[in-house]
């Protein structure tokens, strides 16, 4: 029997198989004259040049010594930054994004559409996240590995993603979505999430561990769990721990079995000293933290991820009507607490991540947080968070984050310095240009169009 070779189709001079939306290698980009951000020292490198050829930053220098480089091969763009700022791309730990906009409250963007409408309506959602200059997300629950591979193809236009697949609930916690009347049966696992769901029901040792294993095979690149209580959740309490410590240690095992991590969405002192205590990695949210945890958490090398913009969002109309009085009332207290557990973390010197964990038409603030931050955190602590430490917590401190030779190539033009006033990041017009791993995605800059665009296959 002859075998059928498959055959290869070209789009921009190279191979790439059967997916022709691939798109082609980026030209070289050229920067000079670039004022250049650094988080990790915080300080800024002035009359920098900085060049990304296949996709990573292949050369950065300071002053006259960047000026008569030279490149092999194809002709790169040359753009005169005449001082406005490079900064790398911007990373947010604590994303959703198949909680897309476009229904009138909670509950009808939870479950009362189509699945393929809403992965339509996630298309959008991605793209606008890295246009506002997030050329890199963690997703905690609903993003699955299609969406995470067709975003790396170029496919859907967003930032790269690393996810959580399914959050992990145990029966009757903030994943279960289930009426308190229903009958549904919890051995289908999947609660009534977003669609097939953001979480998933599983109890016992056995059954946790096998479902680590599960979303780490479907592609998950680390593991979300409910530790505790939620604001949108009806039926429990913010201050019960959730899983039992079994529970818990048999998710932690199996997560390091396939050298990935926990963390765990947990918001008082009892929830997150429970999943401390059980080999969590990460906090997400944390609003009620106190001094004497978040220096365990220091001591130990807990990240933490608060999302106090998501609770901002849920004040602001028509938002304030997606919640019930009772979820009304626990969103009050979340957000009231919620700045002086940040100031605690950071004075503690707990590692803190940028995270906005927005849902439906909240997306558009994400970039308030940077706002909220400001009113106890510098510029710098802030900046880090959403740079050099989301990159620590995603174990890609050796590609995203700064701008470094061999780095990939992750990039927002500025008009204004965030070390000077954080703020600026939450200014539409601040921000110039977006460039991932090489690849134009938004820009104003006429030397530099975007490149994301297709011809006509």
């Amino acid at each position: 029997m002859t075998a059928i070779k498959k055959m290869a189709i070209t789009h921009g001079g190279g191979i790439v198989g059967d997916k022709p939306w691939i798109l082609p290698p980026h030209k070289p980009i050229h920067f000079t004259n670039a004022n250049l951000i650094d988080p990790l020292d915080g300080k800024v490198v002035e009359n920098a040049t900085v060049t990304a050829a296949g996709g990573r930053i292949t050369r950065v220098t300071i002053g006259d010594s960047g000026k008569d480089i030279t490149l092999a091969g194809e002709e790169p763009t040359l753009v005169d930054l005449k001082g406005k700022y490079l900064c790398p791309g911007l990373i947010d730990g604590h994303v959703h994004v198949t909680a897309t906009p476009g229904e009138a409250d909670l509950k009808s963007t939870y479950k009362n559409i189509p699945a393929s409408m809403n992965n339509f309506r996630t298309t959008f959602l991605a793209r606008e996240m890295l246009q506002r200059g997030f050329t890199t997300a963690r997703d905690c629950g609903g993003a699955d590995g299609s969406l995470k591979e067709a975003i790396d193809e170029w496919l859907i236009v967003g930032p790269r993603l690393l996810i959580a697949g399914h959050a992990l609930s145990q029966t009757g916690g903030h994943g279960d979505q289930r009426a308190s009347f229903s009958d549904e049966d919890p051995t289908l696992k999947c609660c009534a999430g977003h669609r097939s769901g953001i979480g998933r029901i599983c109890d016992g040792p056995t059954e946790c561990s096998v479902a680590v294993r599960d979303e780490i095979r479907k592609g998950a690149d680390f593991i979300k769990i409910m530790g505790g209580g939620g604001v949108a959740s009806r039926l429990n309490n913010l201050a019960h721990p959730q899983f039992l410590s079994e529970e818990l240690q048999a998710m932690v095992r199996t997560a390091a079995s396939f050298d990935t991590y926990v963390t765990a969405h947990a918001y008082t002192i009892r929830a997150m000293r429970h999943m401390i205590e059980n080999g969590v990695l990460g906090i997400e949210h944390g609003n009620f933290l106190d001094r004497e945890l978040a220096e365990l958490m220091a001591e130990k090398g807990i990240f933490l991820t608060p999302t106090l913009v998501t609770h901002d969002a849920m004040t602001i109309p028509p938002y304030d009507q997606f919640l019930n009085e009772a979820c009304a009332k626990k969103n009050a207290a979340v957000l009231g607490s919620g700045l002086n557990a940040l100031k605690i973390a950071h004075d503690a010197g707990v590692t803190i991540c940028f995270g906005s964990d927005l849902i439906a038409g909240m997306h558009q603030f994400q970039r308030k947080e940077f706002t909220i931050r400001s009113q106890v955190l510098p510029a710098l602590a802030i900046l880090q968070s959403a740079t050099v430490n989301c990159a620590k917590m995603l174990r890609r401190e050796e590609e995203i984050g700064q701008i470094k030779e061999g780095f990939l190539a992750d990039f927002i033009v500025l008009e204004k310095n965030p070390l000077e006033d954080i703020t600026v990041l939450d200014e539409k017009s601040n921000l110039l240009a977006v460039v991932k791993a090489g690849q134009v995605a938004f820009s104003s800059l006429e030397e530099l169009p975007i490149s994301i665009e297709r011809k006509p296959w």
